[in-house]
């Protein structure tokens, strides 16, 4: 073309083009855009202060829009400049790595203070890189992984991207004008919000739980109060066909009572979790007259605070606990999955918490029920995985609700109200995440894989700094235990964790 054309021409070879640097407006996504949606797991997941380790790759020339439309336009307007080229590039690109962190500062995300170079990961042959790639598991995670997260599976390619613009006939072209690429930190948190409120994929997709539960069975258990009544009178509102159980039928009555006043219909049947033959017969009548569930919510649990080295003549302790919040989980969710696996569709919510996460001394009868049903739960969604069956674990934080009213201490420190909680129980319904967490929660996880002694020390602290409950220690009852401002300070810093 540039050879055989007789009209006069000039070429404008843009970077990878963003959105605008004044008002964030772009019309696509591509580029940087595609690792959006992973900032904004990563948000969720971690505080933004946690560092991560990230590549540091090479580097990728970006441009805003209206940069490359002001060059164009003027360049386009000036004599003798036909026959030429002009890179409308950064002068000074960053590495990818760079970028990304610059991203992930607008997106209030954790940013990566180690960087690897992804060269290193070449050390591995070709021939068996693409044996690894070939093999079905490998595609299949791969694949999962891209489209979960958004990313189209050839990105990896460009995180070396080898190739330099020489950009000096732009800039000679320019000098004068004003018009040049601005530093991308300064317009980054413009094309992240622009993109949060008008391009993530997720805006085009019903997120309601009206549009999730709508002419769906939905059992909650433990839903007379607390928590799992806070979840029922959304669900129910929502349109669902709401199924709420509990052992007392006088609490079932004022539960139901309580979320028809608000116009909204609820099914209730009183049945203890952790009786055989009352389960069994539950599961049947449901499937009887409702057709079986398509969510359960195992909500229904019970909580001892308790030091181990006061529990060494109540081993009841751990197999009553053990009985509700492990074996009776079971119970029902055993007892409604043949149900699921007929229909090819299923939801299983369980309500663990995040004493699993941060391992919270004198709950340890209460955390190994909730670790038990974690693991179980992991092994189940491995096995449905492929049959429409999928299991969210909400690790739930401390919750204000008649379980942990024995311990007048919590009526001083900051905990969730059960509305805060329901909110998670929807996120799960609607989402269908594989787990549910707070960053704290998550940080205790990370910080007991990685310093398993400093993770220790630290809830030994806590474990010191707070006594047993009046009623662990056989106190009377009424008599109230005072929080210190050293307890006052720590439970505030570590916000919903179980003392």
């Amino acid at each position: 073309m540039r050879a055989e054309c007789k009209t006069p021409w000039r070429i404008y070879r843009p970077g990878v083009v963003v959105g605008d640097s004044q008002t964030g407006e772009m019309d696509k996504i591509d580029g940087p855009y595609y690792f959006f949606k992973l900032f904004q797991r990563l948000r969720k997941l971690l505080p933004q202060w946690v560092p991560i380790i990230g590549i540091e790759g090479g580097r990728l020339n970006i441009v805003p829009v209206d940069f490359v439309v002001a060059a164009m336009h003027h360049i386009a307007h000036q004599r003798g400049l036909d026959g030429r080229c002009f890179h409308l590039t950064d002068p000074h690109p960053k590495r990818v790595g760079e970028i990304l962190n610059i991203f992930a500062t607008a997106a209030h995300a954790p940013q990566m203070a180690l960087f690897v170079n992804a060269a290193l990961l070449y050390f591995i042959p070709s021939s068996v890189r693409k044996t690894m790639l070939a093999l079905a598991p490998v595609r299949r995670i791969r694949r999962a992984m891209f489209k979960d997260l958004g990313l189209p599976e050839d990105i990896l390619t460009f995180v070396n991207y080898p190739t330099r613009f020489d950009c000096r006939e732009t800039l000679k072209a320019l000098e004068g004008t004003g018009i040049e690429v601005p530093e991308l930190d300064t317009y980054a948190w413009r094309l992240w919000d622009y993109w949060e409120r008008h391009l993530d994929p997720d805006l085009a997709i019903d997120r309601t739980l009206k549009g999730t539960v709508k002419g769906k069975v939905v059992l909650v258990t433990g839903g007379s109060s607390g928590i799992g009544l806070a979840a029922a009178h959304k669900i129910a509102a929502a349109g669902a066909t709401t199924i709420i159980i509990a052992r007392d039928p006088e609490k079932l009555a004022e539960a139901k009572a309580e979320i028809e006043a608000q116009g909204n219909s609820v099914i209730t049947y009183s049945a203890d979790v952790s009786d055989d033959a009352q389960c069994a017969q539950l599961v049947k009548t449901i499937a009887e007259k409702h057709g079986g569930v398509d969510i359960l919510v195992n909500n229904a649990g019970r909580s001892i605070r308790r030091g181990i080295e006061s529990s060494f003549d109540r081993f009841h302790d751990f197999e009553r606990t053990m009985s509700v919040n492990y074996f009776g989980a079971l119970r029902l969710t055993m007892g409604v999955l043949p149900g699921m696996i007929a229909k090819r569709r299923g939801h299983v919510v369980n309500i663990s918490s995040i004493g699993v996460l941060t391992n919270a001394p004198r709950f340890s009868a209460y955390v190994a029920s909730k670790a038990a049903l974690d693991a179980w739960t992991r092994c189940a969604a491995s096995e449905f995985s492929d049959v429409g069956i999928e299991f969210t674990t909400i690790n739930m934080p401390l919750v204000k609700t008649p379980m942990i009213a024995p311990t007048k201490l919590y009526d001083q420190v900051p905990t969730l109200s059960p509305d805060e909680a329901a909110d998670l129980i929807v996120e799960a319904i609607v989402y269908r995440p594989v787990r549910i967490a707070t960053k704290l929660g998550n940080f205790g996880e990370v910080l007991h894989a990685v310093v398993p002694k400093v993770a220790q020390i630290i809830m030994n602290t806590s474990f010191r700094m707070f006594p047993d409950s009046a009623a662990a220690k056989g106190a009377k009852e009424g008599e109230k235990s005072e929080a210190t401002a050293d307890m006052v300070a720590m439970s505030n810093l570590m916000r919903g964790i179980h003392f």
